[in-house]
């Protein structure tokens, strides 16, 4: 693997930190405060191109062959200044976009991706559902079959994006009987007659990235939603999360990098007993695991981002970097609180925010149980 990041990953890189620094960042408190979203800010995005990572010159993206580096830096960067902004850039690219690339027909290329790359169609995956999370095959979302489309009823929650999603990939049940075999994955368009979408607004952080649910009542789509072949949904879904999973985890590792900038910033400041906070050993101890701890969870990212440009299956590897990332974000968010001290208990310090965001990483694309279930698995030999 090479460590050296190339010219144009690094300019990539560069400009999503300074899109932020200049479009989030200055209304970013007011905004978290007040769980402001500002869907103007897609479209700005999109025209910096930082959605046009993945998908190649004729659908409007910028055919990289690192494309998954690319899209990996520009999330941690995104991420470092605003977790909360970091969901939107995975929603408009990792996973909708994967989805048609990888299985869709022309047709739903052509209808969906230019606006998902130009930041003008807002885009998610729907997947979760009241009483369905880690148990993907237990969904009970229908889509019945009729003669010119498909009939989708039913549920799903806690779907980012929502309640401003025009498309979406849709996961529901064909052929209940089949369970996880009876699974099938479709494009839709929620401005579809049936389709509702309506705001979560009890959440612990991510304040800015708006979450929803969406409920399908008798929502009739046309044949050509479906996304490959009739059963083929989980299959879908899980090649899916392996993308989205490598988006959480570089979030994550945006915000534990800021976590330790902001830690050693408050101790180089703080004085107490005549001198800085930082020459105290116990908190020179905390920087230095947060420091370790954030370095190998951004190796493990980056190895699993090169690997996907490569062409490898990593399932394996991604589900690490997911898993360690998330704990890294959470061990890096509860130290920096407690170098702060009271203040990192206020609002008036971001530390206290990043904690609050840092847990999605812990639940989001598979819950740390599930990666490490994962891992365990390939290490018994169960999985290959």
């Amino acid at each position: 693997m090479d460590f050296k990041i190339s010219d144009e990953l690094e300019s990539m890189r560069k400009m999503a930190y300074d899109f932020a620094v200049k479009n989030i960042k200055p209304t970013m408190e007011e905004d978290e405060k007040e769980h402001k979203y500002r869907p103007e800010l897609l479209k700005k995005m999109g025209d910096q191109g930082m959605f046009a990572c993945l998908a190649p010159e004729k659908f409007g993206g910028l055919g990289l062959e690192e494309g998954n580096m690319a899209a990996t830096l520009m999330a941690t960067e995104l991420a470092r200044v605003s977790p909360s902004w970091g969901l939107p850039f995975n929603l408009q690219m990792n996973g909708p976009q994967n989805v048609l690339l990888k299985f869709a027909s022309e047709e739903l290329k052509e209808q969906f991706l230019p606006g998902l790359i130009a930041g003008t169609n807002g885009g998610c995956f729907a997947i979760t559902e009241p009483n369905s999370g880690s148990d993907v095959a237990s969904m009970k979302t229908t889509a019945t079959e009729v003669d010119d489309g498909f009939i989708l009823n039913g549920s799903k929650t806690w779907i980012s994006g929502v309640p401003y999603c025009g498309c979406g990939v849709v996961y529901a049940m064909t052929d209940k009987a089949a369970k996880h075999k009876g699974m099938s994955a479709f494009f839709v368009d929620f401005n579809t007659p049936g389709v509702v979408q309506r705001a979560i607004t009890t959440k612990l952080g991510l304040h800015c990235a708006p979450t929803g649910e969406v409920f399908f009542e008798e929502a009739k789509i046309p044949k050509s939603a479906l996304v490959g072949k009739l059963g083929q949904g989980f299959n879908i879904c899980m090649t899916m999360l392996n993308f989205t999973r490598l988006s959480s985890a570089a979030r994550a590792v945006g915000v534990a990098e800021s976590c330790i900038e902001e830690a050693c910033k408050y101790a180089n400041e703080r004085e107490q007993f005549g001198q800085p906070i930082g020459q105290f050993q116990m908190v020179q101890e905390q920087i230095g695991r947060m420091s370790v701890e954030h370095e190998a969870a951004k190796l493990l990212v980056l190895k699993a981002a090169w690997q996907k440009d490569k062409g490898m299956n990593n399932t394996l590897e991604t589900s690490m970097a997911k898993y360690y990332a998330g704990e890294s974000a959470n061990f890096c968010a509860s130290e920096a609180v407690k170098i702060f001290g009271s203040y990192g208990f206020s609002s008036e310090y971001p530390v206290e925010r990043y904690l609050r965001d840092a847990k999605s990483y812990q639940i989001v694309e598979g819950t740390s149980n599930v990666q490490k279930m994962i891992i365990a698995q390939f290490a018994l030999g169960y999985r290959k």
